[in-house]
């Protein structure tokens, strides 16, 4: 069977993103993880002669490599500039260049304004060079798809002269990721078909949205070795995702590889905290929600037999399986998320929870399996209080400079009163108005003695808001809770609990004969 090479070049091609740029100790920290942990077969750390930070890196790259016995692994982009990156390379300790040449007559003639033969040179100076040197030559042909698609015959003869040369790899870039399936299938299969026993590289860039398909059409036309980045940093649109390469040669090229599956996950969060740039919720195998079910139906049938699992097991990759909730969700869901938190609901307790979970989606993205215990407690502790005192609405409004502001409107005792007051925040605003119907119906209030606000662990921006408040009436200690999306929100419901607990007990204080009150 096919063995499959992968160089991944997040490290200099990655580092080409518009925003990023690593520091010595990240780019020794990922080199690391990719050699040792995901284990690809080559990495591409840096561009010669760019900077001395970017030196630094190197040196320490490849001292570690060089103790490690790693070093033929570590490559450096260098030019055609006749010695002046081989000192550089050498100094910097690395034992392989990525020689980059144009694979294009448009190219060559615009860019570099020479001829093939004096490009060709060039080439042969430094790769002679270069070997004098003990280091080994892998050639880039640099706009390779357009060299296809415009002067092929350039390309072929390009090819053929380095062929003669004492070169290890021939690399096919798609520069300006203009190829499709199609033609990567058409022209990689014609050089490897001219050339069958040469070691071809394909680069791919992503600017169609078609570099993992590219990279697939590129291995079936026989190409020896593909390159990546992980989360598929790169220019512009990027370079082919690691993950997504990882994908396609186990499952559907089903070609020998040495990468470890389950560390990919772990790589991909590292280069995600040092690039700065977030890992898309949906990417695929690496984003937050790819192994997450939200329709109540998938859960169903997941537990009708594993219906809607495909060949990408998550914890092939280090993952898990969640199920999301929200208003999509059915009790199939819930009863997933329950199980993962060893919660067992009745029948009729479980339906009251798929209640507020849909409830609650229609007010914030995702509800978690951290939110469930929060919902859990306010729907089956708290749910069946009656209520004499019902908010009809509520109107908050906060503005910098000026004080919050609350219209409210309440149904006491069958009767709609309505007022608006300013306070030192929303929620107190809301309180002050409150207090004003109270004071003009002549009802005792209630005073609030502590007030705790909490989310579940790992919670976010959007995680679900519990805030518990004690107060004292007439020496008597009351503690309510309110669950909601917005912390005001959930401060508000916990203060009606209150007061209908209050107003219930009046009544039957109020109902219980004299006698019985002696006694």
């Amino acid at each position: 069977m096919r063995r499959i090479e992968v160089m991944d070049t997040t490290l200099r091609d990655g580092e080409q993103t518009t925003g990023v740029s690593f520091n010595d100790s990240e780019k020794l920290a990922m080199a690391q993880m990719l050699i040792e942990e995901i284990r690809v077969n080559r990495i591409e750390v840096a561009s010669a002669r760019v900077s001395e930070g970017e030196f630094r890196a190197v040196k320490r790259i490849t001292e570690w490599a060089r103790n490690m016995n790693y070093l033929e692994k570590v490559e450096i982009l260098s030019f055609v500039d006749g010695t002046l990156s081989l000192d550089w390379v050498v100094e910097a300790g690395a034992k392989v260049i990525n020689l980059l040449t144009k694979g294009s007559l448009k190219h060559l003639t615009g860019q570099l304004r020479k001829t093939p033969a004096e490009h060709f040179r060039d080439i042969d100076n430094v790769i002679e060079e270069a070997r004098k040197r003990e280091i080994i030559v892998n050639v880039y042909l640099e706009d390779w798809s357009n060299g296809m698609i415009h002067s092929p015959e350039y390309v072929f003869q390009i090819i053929e002269h380095l062929t003669k040369r004492d070169v290890k790899r021939i690399m096919l870039p798609d520069t300006l990721g203009i190829l499709n399936p199609e033609q990567t299938l058409e022209f990689c299969s014609t050089i490897t078909g001219r050339h069958p026993d040469v070691h071809f590289d394909f680069h791919a860039h992503n600017d169609y949205d078609l570099a993992t398909a590219n990279v697939m059409a590129s291995i079936r036309a026989g190409i020896s070795g593909v390159h990546t980045t992980v989360n598929g940093l790169g220019e512009r649109t990027g370079n082919v995702p690691l993950s997504s390469v990882i994908g396609i040669l186990n499952d559907h090229l089903k070609v020998e590889n040495d990468l470890v599956e389950s560390k990919l996950f772990k790589v991909s969060k590292m280069v995600e905290l040092f690039s700065g740039l977030r890992i898309p919720a949906n990417k695929p195998l690496t984003g937050e929600y790819v192994f997450t079910q939200c329709c109540g139906v998938h859960a169903d049938g997941d537990d009708k037999g594993d219906l809607y699992f495909n060949e990408l097991l998550p914890e092939r990759f280090g993952r898990l399986r969640r199920y999301a909730l929200g208003k999509t969700s059915g009790k199939a869901s819930i009863k997933k998320n329950l199980d993962e938190l060893g919660i067992t609901l009745s029948k009729e307790d479980l339906d009251k929870v798929t209640r507020r979970v849909i409830e609650l989606g229609d007010l914030k993205e995702t509800v978690t399996t951290e939110d469930l215990p929060y919902i859990i407690s306010d729907v089956l502790k708290n749910g069946s209080q009656e209520q004499s005192i019902r908010l009809i609405n509520y109107y908050l409004a906060v503005s910098k400079g000026l004080r919050p502001v609350a219209s409210i409107s309440v149904c006491i005792d069958g009767e709609a009163h309505t007022e608006t007051s300013v306070g030192d925040g929303q929620y107190d605003a809301f309180m002050k108005a409150m207090w004003k119907i109270y004071d003009k119906l002549k009802k005792p209030r209630p005073a609030l003695t502590d007030y705790l606000v909490t989310i579940p662990p790992g919670g976010k921006t959007d995680a679900l808001v519990e805030t518990t408040i004690s107060w004292e009436y007439k020496g008597v200690e009351y503690k309510t809770r309110g669950l909601d999306a917005d912390q005001t929100g959930a401060a508000i419901k916990s203060t009606m609990k209150m007061l209908n607990i209050i107003a219930n007990n009046e009544l039957k204080t109020l109902s219980v004969p004299t006698e019985k009150l002696n006694n």
